[in-house]
């Protein structure tokens, strides 16, 4: 049988199940990557399993979120970090290095490995042919453990990219469209897997970030083949050895298919406040422009970089925009300043930041008041920017450079010909010895600040459930909506009773004093509910509060499975229009007995009235619920 991509490297890590749609399958994890705000839990979660080294091929632990580091809380969490790498046998990223995903795909990422981080973008690994999916930190830390990942056999799409790029246009427009002709619910339950002779127009980092914001489709993944244009990428890294040469077989099946022409892609620009609200920057024509940002893990790379230098070489930054330039990797820093790019981008009026994620996650870099920021990031989403009224439009780094220098949007038929997309030179400058590899022959303590505290206990699901529905939203809420990120807010990762104190703090101020006055209570959400980030504290602080039921007309991927990790019942809604007759405060009961996996079942209002759940739980996602969690569920195994 013909084999696409995806199912060759899902066969060769297939612990249990069948390749088919839908079904549970585990795979074994080659590889994990973690980030500081979402690391410091996961490794703790790690220690909880009580092993002595993680079992994985590789386990990278990059700090590229909390880099303020305003107070004692983030160093803290930075020195606990090193020390548990040292201990455990995990490679250690400081600060300041470097963006995870820019890191792993200049130094770590291999073709067909899989590999889980607990960051929802870290499929940009599958931009040199990696399995790579983003997970909940708890997920991570059992594949550190040996365990396999566990999760429903995605639908492959095959998306094939013909003709070649022109003009304007570049890497970044190609995901933008796909989001616009899909939305952000197009890959839910899916990968998709690009081919066809268009991607020999691609070069790595152009296909990494496609299937960084992969992500923002909802996919389980994306992936492109490693072929002569990879194994290149791989030897200029100095990593010629990692190269191996995979591909869909001749005749590939395809659950779906789309088909791109890469000569009809013009520059694109994403609405606020949503990925997926594409419109052709042309249309926006005169729109001012308050502050451009270029960077993050979609658009930090050397050649991201070097045509934004290009084009505001010998050029001014319009007196009434900022521009804020955050480079994805040490590597990429030095690569810029040895061609006096760097120069370019400092003259022309241009900040720059630590090689960190920085504006893309609030942590510092917010919009003035209602303004209009022009940003190479994967997310829009209203308030990430740490500006809750500014707008923030979703560009490429060509369009953001000449937003800069106009102070508007521009119709990109006044920027003059097209500069080429930039090669790799055909040598550059290796960081790894920046990394700290654990060392087998040192004792390590493990460092724990004041603002570290244990894992909170659950209790198992109760057999009745009587609760009241204390927070009715709407579609698309997405984990930023659910917990915001920024600097005061993400310092507290490591401490679950005080970020739980932040839960839907941006979108209703009395969730928290409801909570509190009933202890226990539901969640009704519409489509799409838990989108964007991994992060599993969305899930892991609204437990710790009290919420037992999440009952939604849809689901995104990463946060239900950190519901089920967690212990809180993801149910949906039968018949969508349920959603319009349930108030919030309203009490709902459950027999929890009667719940059966992928079988609906009956809620009950006070008044006697039955509403129709579903779920799309299997026998052991059950399991883990009923035990009150993941950690209680591998410990009572393991009992």
């Amino acid at each position: 049988m013909s084999l696409n991509l995806t199912q060759k490297i899902i066969k060769k890590h297939l612990i249990h199940g069948t390749m088919e749609p839908g079904r549970e399958i585990g795979l074994g994890i080659d590889q994990t990557l973690t980030q500081d705000a979402t690391g410091t839990m996961a490794y703790l979660q790690w220690e909880a399993i009580g092993l002595p080294r993680v079992k994985t091929e590789l386990s990278v632990s990059y700090v590229d979120h909390n880099t303020l580091q305003m107070g004692f809380k983030n160093p803290d969490d930075h020195k606990y970090l090193r020390s548990v790498a040292a201990k455990y046998g995990i490679v250690f990223s400081p600060a300041g290095t470097g963006i995870c995903h820019q890191l792993h795909l200049e130094n770590f990422a291999v073709p067909g490995k899989t590999l889980i981080g607990s960051d929802s973008h870290t499929p940009t690994a599958g931009g040199l042919g990696s399995l790579a999916m983003g997970a909940g930190g708890l997920s991570v830390a059992l594949a550190m453990a040996g365990e396999p990942y566990v999760l429903n056999m995605p639908r492959v799409v095959g998306v094939r990219l013909e003709g070649a790029l022109t003009g304007h246009a570049g890497a970044k427009d190609v995901i933008l469209y796909i989001l616009k002709k899909l939305s952000v619910k197009g890959g839910t339950g899916r990968v998709m897997e690009y081919y066809g002779p268009g991607i020999r127009d691609l070069s790595v980092p152009e296909r990494a970030t496609i299937t960084n914001m992969g992500a923002e489709l909802g996919a389980t993944t994306s992936i492109f083949p490693a072929d002569e244009i990879t194994e290149k990428f791989l030897r200029i890294m100095g990593r010629e050895q990692d190269f191996a040469e995979l591909g869909p077989d001749p005749g590939a099946h395809y659950d779906e298919q789309l088909v791109i022409d890469l000569s009809s892609i013009e520059p694109m620009a994403a609405r606020p406040h949503m990925p997926d609200l594409g419109v052709r920057v042309a249309e926006l024509d005169g729109l001012k422009v308050d502050q451009v940002a270029i960077g993050s893990c979609t658009n930090s790379s050397y050649s991201d970089l070097k045509i934004s230098a290009q084009i505001l070489k010998g050029r001014k930054i319009s007196p009434d925009t900022d521009l804020l330039i955050s480079p994805g990797s040490k590597q990429v820093l030095k690569m810029l300043t040895t061609e006096s790019l760097l120069g370019d981008i400092l003259d022309s009026g241009g900040r720059l930041l630590e090689c960190a994620c920085g504006p893309c996650i609030g942590m510092g870099g917010s919009p003035v008041s209602k303004g209009v920021s022009a940003r190479t990031f994967n997310r829009n989403f209203e308030g990430r920017s740490g500006t809750q009224d500014a707008g923030v439009y979703l560009v490429s780094p060509v369009t953001a450079a000449h937003c800069a220098i106009n102070g508007r949007f521009t119709d990109p038929a006044g920027w003059g010909d097209p500069l080429p997309r930039p090669g790799f030179p055909d040598k550059v400058p290796s960081i790894r010895d920046l990394f700290v590899f654990p060392d087998d022959t040192r004792r390590v303590d493990i460092y724990r600040g004041p603002n570290i505290v244990p894992l909170p206990q659950f209790d198992p699901l109760p057999e009745k459930l009587d609760l009241p529905i204390v927070m009715k939203c709407g579609d698309n809420i997405s984990t930023d909506h659910i917990l915001p990120g920024g600097a005061e807010i993400t310092a507290l990762r490591s401490n679950i009773p005080a970020i739980s104190e932040y839960i839907f703090s941006r979108i209703d101020q009395e969730f928290l004093a409801r909570i509190k006055k009933t202890s226990q209570g539901i969640v009704l959400g519409g489509e799409n509910y838990g989108q964007g980030s991994s992060r599993e504290h969305a899930a892991l602080a609204p437990r710790y509060l009290g919420i037992r039921i999440v009952l939604v007309k849809s689901f995104a991927r990463i946060h239900r499975a950190n519901l089920v990790n967690f212990g809180i019942l993801p149910l949906t809604l039968a018949r969508a229009s349920d959603y319009d007759i349930l108030e919030q405060d309203q009490f709902l009961s459950l027999d929890t007995t009667s719940l059966k996996p992928g079988q609906n079942s009956f809620i009950h209002t006070r008044s006697g009235q039955a509403i129709e759940v579903g779920n799309d739980l299997t026998e052991a996602e059950l399991a883990i619920i009923n035990a009150g969690g993941l950690l209680n569920h591998v410990k009572n195994k393991a009992r």
